[in-house]
């Protein structure tokens, strides 16, 4: 470990160890969508979700009143505190199940090492934060996969179940609804910050470790049928993403969109990741923004999030209605 001048010893920065942190590694989503079209899982009469529609998690039925789903994610350091990142994967991780209105129900470590380089004891770490999540989710850690990796990355398998009557998809939204977010947007540009400074944002880091797990089951009980997870692809990508697939537009309130605090600071100072502006490139085409709403705007409703909340086609007590969805297609922010 790295020694300070008066020898004692100071822990690596984790971000400093990878080239992206975070969801903002994603491969770009146009860049993605090109290498896998034409490409055709297995289908079946008892695939729910499959590839059409790129939702959070596939889901096959079993039995008339259950369906499991599966999932996997995970990603390369979004914070220098060890435990922190592996708490902030694991809710990432676990984010998938709950998007889709299901419960997670077992999970399993994925990790990349680069072994001779961070000690095991911060590894350690990291999983100790996984654990304390799945924990808090009610679901249970058994096993998962290591492989020694020039850079650093954790993450997640996660098998969950939900009732096939109750899934909440991407394809499913209906014109004339109201739009709810649930977590504010804008840690791309802190964790970007904090990767080129080593600042500190506790609220940003509490809101990425935070379970979705209670606003998914209000969705479902608000009688809900479409909804998404807001990660790397941005607020703006992956309510582009549900718009396609249910063949609907939506109407933004820019005032509306809850920002984490310090987040536009953060895009005055140039935080920016080439994550965030590759979002914003590739969902420009189906925008039409106001007079008023600035290419500033537009960054910060496409900045790359961790983490980050449920997109829910319905009103959720207690979270903002950020706007709704219409008949016609694109997206119009006013």
């Amino acid at each position: 470990m790295p020694q300070l001048d008066d020898g004692a010893v100071r822990a690596p920065r984790l971000t400093g160890y990878a080239h992206g942190g975070g969801c903002a590694c994603k491969i770009p989503p146009g860049e993605l969508e090109d290498a896998v079209r034409g490409l055709i899982g297995q289908p079946g009469a008892d695939v729910l979700v499959g590839l059409e529609s790129g939702d959070d998690a596939a889901a096959v039925m079993v039995r008339e009143d259950l369906a499991v789903l599966s999932t996997a994610d995970f990603f390369t350091p979004v914070v220098d505190d060890a435990y922190d990142w592996g708490r902030i994967a694991a809710a990432n991780a676990l984010s998938d199940i709950y998007a889709m209105g299901g419960r997670p129900i077992m999970a399993v470590n994925l990790v990349g090492w680069p072994r001779e380089v961070l000690p095991p004891e911060l590894m350690t770490e990291v999983l100790r934060g996984g654990l304390s999540i799945a924990s808090q989710a009610g679901c249970p850690v058994i096993g998962g996969h290591s492989i020694d990796d020039p850079e650093p990355k954790y993450g997640m398998a996660v098998t969950g179940v939900a009732h096939p009557d109750r899934l909440l998809r991407n394809d499913a939204a209906e014109p004339g609804l109201p739009i709810t977010l649930t977590k504010p947007i804008g840690v791309g540009l802190l964790n970007n910050r904090h990767k080129r400074t080593g600042d500190v944002f506790p609220e940003a880091v509490a809101t990425m470790a935070h379970l979705n797990r209670d606003a998914a089951e209000a969705a479902v009980a608000a009688g809900a049928r479409a909804a998404t997870d807001v990660t790397g692809f941005g607020l703006l990508g992956h309510l582009y993403k549900m718009c396609r697939a249910s063949g609907v537009g939506a109407v933004i309130d820019l005032s509306s969109v809850p920002l984490i605090q310090g987040a536009r600071e953060a895009l005055q100072a140039g935080f920016v990741s080439g994550g965030t502006r590759r979002n914003l490139e590739w969902v420009r085409p189906h925008l039409r923004a106001a007079p008023g709403v600035t290419e500033e705007d537009l960054l910060l409703l496409a900045d790359a999030q961790t983490s980050g909340g449920l997109l829910v086609v319905g009103e959720l007590p207690g979270h903002p209605v950020i706007g709704h969805t219409v008949a016609n297609q694109g997206i119009e922010i006013r």
